[in-house]
């Protein structure tokens, strides 16, 4: 027993090495999507502008977090090559990551237009809906750039280069601020937008992203000649079939899993402004402390790849479970903050006292499901280390659309409870949801001396 709560121990190190990188910048991420909605929070009619600004990311999020689905096979393709030694199939499944964005980008940009005539029918409220018409019109010109930063991130995160990761992050929100601060209000020469002028800013920010962070892998190949410069850049179909085999999985969990806190937003947008703008600062600050686990989310998938890779299925384990350790140590501590700071919280966002009252009951309910939350999220980064993709995908249409909207349909609109009753509904989800995740892993983890990858002779360049 002692061994092996030793080895539980080492495991922390490498993990908390790679993790806390992308921790950060999945938190970066969120302190985007923040100061989108804090600064067009200071426009006037700010709860009409908050709740645009939501209805118009939180739909650009549910057909693009497909297409970043998709390339989430880079997780287990990419760590369990490099864990294996197998440096130059990292490169060519960069590459193919990248083609697969390029596929994706027109299908995924064409749905999005299609999204827009459609919205007006669902019953938004027309003081918001062509606010957040005008802001999806700009915002979904940063697909291909999201779709190359999710392709080179995957890449250089398997490969434990995690550091460059957050600072693009940090760096992007630089410029997102003063993007934000140019369009919105009308400084440094530049129009005053409004609410568009926020989604032109998040192109920008995005753009940047994607750029550094591929430039960035191709400064790393020159600085230490991995080969990737030298990798053939042409298609390679065997390549592509596995990444598609194991992302179309994750890309329908992922858009499951995003389209019900959507629908749960489309629905609370046909109630009132009010509404709207306390879901939205709710839904940011549960989305914030989500970041926490992703990140630690990404870190297990790469750390149980590599281990699986490198021939380690007993390290494979001892990284899901460290993992899972610490992702719910990291949001027992937000469902602490969101209980006994919720007020306060709501007043950075706006100083309207209806918006403030709402939010503080729907804070209470997110606090609810943080720690099923960082389980099931958690769980989906091992699980995916190890290669299944399909079990949460699975899980995720059982808990969310056949329980969880159900029970929140019921009490939001049958009963009566409006915005509090639909977060009841994810609430029972989520719990669902991290239960079953978790004992998907205890069972996988018997099967993990299955799972080492075969050696098998790479394709020709």
């Amino acid at each position: 027993m002692s061994h092996k709560w030793d080895q539980f121990k080492q495991e922390f190190r490498p993990l908390l090495k790679l993790a806390w990188p992308l921790v950060l910048a999945e938190m970066g991420w969120m302190v985007m999507g923040l100061v989108d909605t804090m600064m067009v929070g200071r426009l006037p009619e700010s709860a009409n502008a908050i709740g645009a600004v939501s209805l118009g990311s939180v739909s650009h999020h549910v057909v693009i977090f497909f297409g970043a689905g998709m390339l989430l096979g880079l997780d287990t393709l990419v760590s369990q090559a490099f864990g294996a030694g197998r440096v130059k199939d990292c490169h060519h499944f960069l590459i193919q990551g990248i083609y697969l964005g390029l596929f994706l980008c027109p299908f995924l940009m064409g749905a999005i237009w299609l999204l827009l005539p459609w919205a007006g029918e669902f019953g938004f409220h027309p003081d918001v809906h062509p606010l957040a018409a005008s802001y999806l019109k700009a915002v979904v010109w940063s697909t291909l750039p999201l779709l190359l930063y999710f392709a080179a991130r995957r890449y250089l995160q398997a490969m434990d280069l995690a550091k460059p990761i957050l600072f693009a992050l940090i760096s992007a929100n630089v410029v997102n601020v003063v993007a934000n601060w140019a369009l919105i209000f009308g400084n440094l020469g530049a129009p005053a937008m409004g609410v568009e002028g926020s989604g032109w800013a998040t192109v920008i920010s995005r753009t940047y992203m994607g750029v550094f962070l591929l430039g960035y892998a191709f400064y790393y190949d020159h600085k230490h000649t991995t080969g990737l410069s030298g990798t053939s850049m042409l298609p390679d179909f065997a390549r592509l079939k596995k990444l598609v085999r194991l992302g179309f999985p994750a890309g329908v969990q992922m858009t499951l899993e995003i389209s019900i806190f959507a629908l749960v937003t489309a629905l609370i947008g046909t109630l009132d402004p009010i509404s709207l703008a306390s879901h939205q600062i709710a839904l940011n600050m549960a989305a914030f402390t989500y970041m926490m686990p992703l990140g630690v989310s990404s870190a297990a998938a790469v750390r149980v790849g590599q281990a699986l890779g490198r021939g380690d299925p007993r390290g494979a384990a001892y990284s899901g479970w460290a993992s899972l350790a610490l992702g719910v140590g990291l949001m027992a501590c937000s469902a602490i903050l969101f209980l006994l700071f919720r007020r306060q919280i709501a007043g950075v966002f706006t100083t309207d006292p209806k918006v403030i009252e709402l939010s503080v009951t729907l804070l209470a309910l997110a606090a609810a499901f943080q720690l099923f939350d960082g389980i099931q999220i958690v769980a989906t980064g091992s699980l995916r280390g190890a290669g299944d993709t399909r079990t949460p995908m699975i899980v995720n249409i059982l808990g969310f659309w056949l329980v969880g909207l159900p029970v929140g349909w019921f009490l939001g609109f049958t009963r009566g409870w409006g915005a509090p009753g639909l977060w009841v509904g994810l609430c029972t989800g989520l719990m669902l949801v991290g239960v079953v995740l978790l004992a998907a892993w205890f069972v996988k983890v018997k099967k993990l001396p299955d799972l080492i990858p075969r050696t098998e002779a790479s394709p020709a360049d």
